[in-house]
């Protein structure tokens, strides 16, 4: 396994998430599903994000979404399943995410030899990703490999984020974060949404959020002012890195150097996307 320049994990990873991501800000999804009887936001992000383990319950998206209240779940699953099969969810979300493509990156990127290299490359990445306690990483890997290169990519930077997710996972529960403490000090990191946005899309109240921000504070990773303390900082990054050396199996296998050409071209789409007004301008507050 070759050795990687520091910091080329993260960074690759970061940018392919982006890529991935943004599906779940587009109102593509939303139409599409809503066009089968999904209307409602938070039953169209379980479903389309839950739909490769098929037909679950709330119990399964709790456990492996992590930062979603319980209760928001159960408010909505299993009952779409009552609406629309995982099979129809999964055709919906693929059709969203060729729209959103074209629509954040243009007909000209889609069709570019730069978008076909970049799949070419996630989807080499994705080759080395491991199913073993990974399981949003492993249902994802059952799904077919869309045949256009923008679907191809999206698809591998799905796999290569959920790869990640997963492991991210197992280290904040090694940390003794539980989902709300690990929200609000990622929002102190300031890499985390906005507690307003926590609020708005989680299902935690504000009272559950800066209850989070007093256990921490017990713990010494907080200051009075929510801020990160040294120790809270540090833990942030410790988090992180061990995240990323569970990660870098993936890129291990691409190369150094290809590693960093697909973290140039999923940067130059990220771009794109952002000044093409993919994500909201308030998500980090």
């Amino acid at each position: 396994m070759e050795t990687l320049p520091e910091g080329a994990v993260r960074r690759c990873a970061h940018r392919v998430n982006s890529v991935h991501s943004t599906v779940y800000f587009s109102p593509d999804v939303r139409r599409e599903l809503g066009a089968l009887g999904v209307e409602h936001h938070r039953a169209v992000y379980f479903a389309s994000r839950s739909a490769a383990f098929g037909r679950v319950g709330p119990g399964v998206v709790t456990a492996t979404f992590h930062s979603f209240k319980h209760d928001l779940v159960a408010e909505h699953l299993p009952r779409v399943w009552d609406v629309v099969t995982p099979d129809e969810v999964l055709a919906a979300r693929l059709r969203a995410a060729d729209t959103t493509l074209r629509r954040v990156l243009g007909d000209e990127l889609v069709v570019s030899p730069e978008m076909a290299e970049a799949a070419a490359l996630a989807l080499r990445a994705a080759e080395a990703c491991e199913r073993a306690a990974r399981p949003l990483y492993s249902a994802h890997a059952d799904l077919p490999v869309p045949d256009a290169p923008h679907l191809a990519l999206w698809h591998a930077t799905t796999l290569l984020r959920e790869h990640r997710g997963d492991g991210h996972l197992m280290v904040l529960t090694r940390a003794g974060l539980d989902p709300v403490e690990a929200l609000v000090s990622h929002t102190a990191a300031g890499r985390g949404m906005s507690l307003e946005w926590l609020v708005r899309t989680r299902g935690w109240s504000m009272a559950e959020l800066t209850a989070g921000q007093d256990r921490l504070r017990v713990r010494g990773l907080l200051d009075a002012d929510a801020r990160l303390t040294e120790a809270g900082a540090t833990l942030r990054e410790e988090l992180e890195t061990e995240t990323d050396r569970l990660d870098t199996a993936p890129y291990a296998h691409l190369g150094a150097a290809a590693t960093a050409r697909l973290t140039e071209l999923v940067r130059a789409f990220t771009a794109t996307a952002v000044a093409a007004g993919a994500f909201p301008a308030d998500l980090n507050g």
